[in-house]
């Protein structure tokens, strides 16, 4: 071999140069694909929740709407009621000169004293005779019926103690929980960061950026992040990149542009703007979604086919959310059995999720197959079913476990 060929193992004919264009890294044809379970393994290793934040007592009620998850344990400071008191509206006397009283033969209460439910027990009482149980006479404040000690009471201490567990680490708060806040005296509670993600449409009008961006937005929303949406962007390697490695986020998302053609550029552009550590995913439909780092940030590419992002979505993107929020990183959809009217057929070696709906006698059966593109069925659909890697489907009349895409377990 000539000096000139040493060391350039290029085509022979082939007269570029040397630096033309970067390598490309993609998995063409995704001659393998990470399990999902790998794939779910890497944001765990990669996504530490955020620092928790102060949140105050006057500012939950604002954010329940967004979602307000603990990031502590939260703890009774003292006992609850923090005195003996009345648990009814009444007259707080001592039970012992109520003895014999009855309609019959009324008996005089000198110690007695009016009170409304939650006050203090006066002392020397010790029971509380509500209003049908008494009756005056001019001054004077009879009782028609006799008390035993600790009626209409609330004892201190009988609602909590101090020191017990109110709430655990990931409770996610309702309105009844501020109440009992209020009623402690508890101003502040620690709660789960919330994550800064970089939604990033990628490769224009053929990803659906009006579909993709409205859905991811409020995607995020529901698992606490704040979303940035930038885009749509053109199919440029250049310019995915800068927008991937832009400071300023906790996580990037990006939608579209993630297959192996010769427009998909954004694994290649996750690679010039950090690391592509995945691409290519054994789950249908989504298989094209990809992980890796862009600017010191976790990354997750979405294919643009809006049902398939909506998949990896689910089981990726949204789990590295929920991580950084301090939340479950399981998914969000309630969990309940249900009956299969017809087989759901699957292929070994991916994780298939299939849409599906309930009949009238409470069956379920699909709505879509998971090689239909498409929001239609989803829209459509009561939840999902996953259909495990190792499985070939599930026969009709099979109990599978239905995820409600609702919030509810319907």
């Amino acid at each position: 071999m000539s000096s000139a060929r040493a060391g350039d193992d290029r085509a022979i004919g082939d007269r570029r140069p040397f630096a033309a264009t970067p390598p490309d890294v993609r998995g063409r044809g995704f001659s393998s694909r990470a399990s999902l379970p790998v794939m779910e393994g890497w944001i765990d290793a990669a996504v530490t929740p955020l620092p928790p934040r102060a949140v105050a007592l006057a500012d939950l009620a604002a954010a329940l709407a967004e979602g307000v998850v603990l990031a502590a344990p939260l703890t009774a400071p003292g006992d609850w009621p923090p005195a003996d008191r009345a648990a009814r509206d009444g007259v707080a006397v001592a039970s012992s000169d109520t003895l014999g009283a009855g309609s019959y033969n009324p008996v005089p209460l000198p110690g007695a004293v009016t009170v409304a439910a939650g006050e203090p027990m006066p002392p020397g009482t010790d029971a509380i005779l509500p209003v049908e149980c008494i009756q005056t006479d001019g001054p004077f404040i009879e009782a028609l019926n006799s008390a035993a000690p600790g009626d209409g009471v609330e004892r201190r201490g009988e609602g909590l103690r101090a020191g017990t567990v109110l709430m655990t680490a990931g409770h996610r708060l309702r309105p009844q929980d501020l109440g009992l806040l209020a009623a402690l005296g508890i101003g502040t509670v620690r709660a789960g960061g919330r994550p800064r993600v970089r939604v990033v449409l990628a490769g224009g009008p053929r990803s659906g950026p009006e579909t993709l961006g409205a859905m991811l937005t409020t995607l995020v929303a529901r698992d606490g992040g704040v979303v940035e949406l930038v885009g749509p962007l053109p199919a440029d390697r250049a310019a995915l990149a800068a927008a991937y490695a832009a400071p300023g986020a906790d996580l990037l998302i990006s939608a579209g542009r993630t297959g192996v053609g010769g427009d998909d550029v954004a694994p290649l552009a996750l690679a010039d703007a950090g690391q592509l550590a995945r691409h290519g995913v054994a789950l249908r439909p989504g298989d094209s979604a990809a992980l890796g780092m862009a600017g010191g940030v976790p990354a997750v590419l979405l294919p643009g086919e809006p049902m398939a992002c909506l998949t990896a979505y689910e089981l990726l993107a949204g789990r590295a959310v929920r991580r950084l929020a301090g939340r479950d990183p399981a998914l969000p959809h309630p969990a309940v059995p249900a009956v299969t009217v017809r087989k759901l057929v699957s292929e070994i070696g991916c994780t298939e999720l299939y849409r599906v709906r309930r009949t009238a006698d409470g069956l379920v059966e699909p709505v879509a197959s998971p090689q239909r593109p498409g929001l239609a069925g989803a829209v459509l659909a009561d939840g999902f079913v996953l259909i495990p890697a190792d499985s070939e489907g599930v026969p009709a009349g099979a109990t599978v476990t239905l995820r409600c895409f609702d919030g509810t377990s319907l």
